[in-house]
């Protein structure tokens, strides 16, 4: 069968037409030459429309085009940044960090020209770091700004660029519509500016700011004596995933007295193809795989791998003479129970502790800091929310007012943060705490698994399950829309035959209990999410991605029982999963989606 010929729309073809007569180099427009001949599919995908700058900054594809990462939209998205920057400041700063990514040493060199030529001062790392020291500099260095040149765990075909504000986090509202505003405006190769980087605005900075990291970080250690006693004799495996991990997790490891590392070799040296991996997340099992054989092998106590980026971990640990993986809500969980218990033992629990997690993050979280007399609270998803709580308690202590102290924060999805000397998540000081418990826990003759258990017996089992709705396509970033729409105009009262108690709608900002027909107001931003309360304690969100055309499910089930020993309790676990399992299918029906 004929393959039917790929239509260039009068849009498409205009975005064409200026990057062929317009003053791009040779070299980009030979490669448009080459699409036009040989992918015209993938030429109208890298013009059809203009790389979008949203909230998290820019992500996608690299290549040529106004759809793709490149210098030229990275140059734009850059003078967009230095004109809202002068705006706000009279004498603006700027940090730029990068990843082992292709081409994120070039991106983040282009952003430094272009802040430099309209007079911005840049501090370039000399070498790839990673986000929390991208988000640590930027605070170190008094910055206005910081810019991460990253993709984060996306496949290597992508790149991104994500901006940080003065506190160190992600950029919140009013600025980042500020930014989206003025990068909206640039609409011509002749509204930007570059220079050389022989600028002297531009700094290369580097061993100072890691130094002062490490310093940071050692204070928040909880058992120092035991790690640089013991910490020789624990056997811990570690992969970069071919990221930045390599240039700071083992320095901090051994800082903390971890220093019996052993290497997956292949994965080691920083490589933006990422060649050992389909994907270099480390939520995936088979990103693990390579890493777990040596885990094995070495008989090693605990497995660390961290994404490109370093802002999430995954860990694995022996159990019963076989490696078992946590997911991100059972790392969250083991970590702040250490954590608390330390802080107890140690008479250094804060006054007025806060803990705060995502909303689709695990209830177990919140039992567990209640237990410990800590406070919880929940924020929007994005650790950006996280990073703006800290700030704003920050500012509280500053000004002599009575407020929380945050101690650890969680993501389900990988990402966690222990102290404020960072405002994102950190897989460097997470690294360094779960190795800590880990050898706490086998100084007891226990694993992680078992902290895990103890957790479940004193609390009940909370199990979370995840279901992604994959859309293609404007029709389907259309049918999100509608779909959440009626989700809100027509809630069910009910899911599998339970009795949902109360629905919480983060776009018109209420909580509705449906049994007394009563609302109350929501005290989070607006965003387009729905989350259930079912009267057997069954949470159930509803979200879109904010980086993909999917619809996600989240899925909390719980279970309450007394469990007698291991073997039950494990039975329990496979129950409660089955029931979060089957809570899933019912609602991705109930939302009347076919899609796999």
């Amino acid at each position: 069968m004929q393959k039917a010929k790929t239509v260039i729309d009068e849009n498409t073809q205009k975005n064409i037409d200026s990057w062929l007569q317009g003053e791009y180099d040779e070299a980009t427009k030979e490669a448009i030459s080459r699409l036009q001949s040989d992918n015209p599919e993938e030429l109208l995908d890298a013009f059809y429309t203009h790389l979008s700058f949203g909230t998290g900054g820019l992500r996608g594809i690299m290549g040529v085009g106004t759809n793709r990462m490149n210098d030229y939209t990275v140059r734009a998205a850059t003078q967009g940044l230095a004109n809202y920057l002068k705006k706000e400041s009279e004498k603006p700063s700027v940090l730029i960090g990068y990843d082992s990514r292709n081409h994120s040493k070039e991106f983040a060199t282009e952003a430094a020209k272009v802040l430099a030529a309209n007079g911005v001062k840049v501090f370039l790392y000399d070498h790839l770091r990673s986000v929390p020291l991208t988000s640590f500099g930027t605070r170190y260095l008094k910055c206005n700004a910081g810019i991460m040149i990253t993709a984060s765990h996306n496949p290597p075909q992508y790149n991104g660029y994500k901006v940080y504000w003065n506190h160190g986090g992600q950029v919140l509202p009013p600025h980042d519509q500020g930014i989206i505003a003025e990068v909206s405006k640039i609409t011509d190769l002749s509204m930007v500016k570059s220079t050389s980087l022989t600028n002297p605005l531009i700094h290369e900075v580097g061993e100072e700011i890691d130094q002062a990291y490490l310093k940071e970080i050692a204070k928040l250690q909880p058992h120092p004596g035991e790690d640089h006693s013991r910490g020789k004799d624990f056997k811990i495996v570690y992969t970069p995933l071919h990221g930045g991990g390599i240039t700071m997790v083992p320095q901090a490891l051994e800082e903390w007295g971890f220093t019996n590392i052993t290497y997956v070799e292949e994965q080691k040296e920083p490589n933006g193809d990422f060649p050992t991996v389909k994907t270099p997340n480390p939520e995936e099992p088979e990103t693990l795989k390579l890493g777990i054989e040596l885990f094995k092998k070495v008989n090693g106590d605990i497995f660390i791998a961290t994404d490109p980026d370093v802002d999430r971990l995954a860990v694995t640990v022996i159990h019963d003479g076989e490696p078992v993986s946590l997911n991100g809500n059972e790392i969250a969980c083991v970590a702040l129970e250490h954590l608390c218990r330390s802080l107890h033992e140690t008479k250094e629990m804060p006054p007025k502790p806060m803990a705060v997690k995502s909303i689709v993050t695990t209830e177990l979280f919140k039992d567990i800091a209640t237990y410990h007399e800590v406070s919880c609270l929940d924020v929007l998803t994005g650790f950006k929310y996280i990073g703006q709580k800290i700030s704003q308690w920050d500012e509280e202590k500053q000004a002599n007012v009575q407020t929380h102290h945050f101690i650890f924060g969680a993501e389900e999805s990988y990402g966690f943060l222990v102290g404020t000397h960072v405002r994102d998540k950190d897989a460097v000081i997470a690294s360094c705490l779960l190795s800590d418990a880990a050898l706490h826990m086998k100084r007891q003759g226990k694993t992680l698994i078992d902290l895990l258990y103890e957790i479940y017996r004193k609390h009940g089992i909370y199990r979370e399950k995840l279901m992604s709705l994959v859309f293609e396509g404007k029709e389907g970033i259309d049918l999100i829309h509608q779909t959440m729409a009626k989700l809100c105009q027509n809630p069910p009262l009910a899911i599998n035959g339970v009795v949902v108690t109360a629905i919480e709608d983060y776009l018109k900002r209420t909580v509705t209990f449906p049994e007394s027909g009563k609302t109350e107001p929501l005290l989070l931003p607006k965003s387009d999410v729905v989350r259930f309360w079912l009267a057997d304690h069954t949470k159930i969100v509803v979200r879109p991605s904010g980086t993909e055309p999917k619809i996600k499910l989240y899925c909390g089930a719980f279970e309450k029982h007394s469990f007698t020993d291991n073997h039950a309790l494990e039975k329990g676990l496979l129950h409660c999963d089955r029931k979060a399992e089957e809570y899933l299918l019912v609602t991705k029906k109930l939302l009347g989606l076919v899609r796999k």
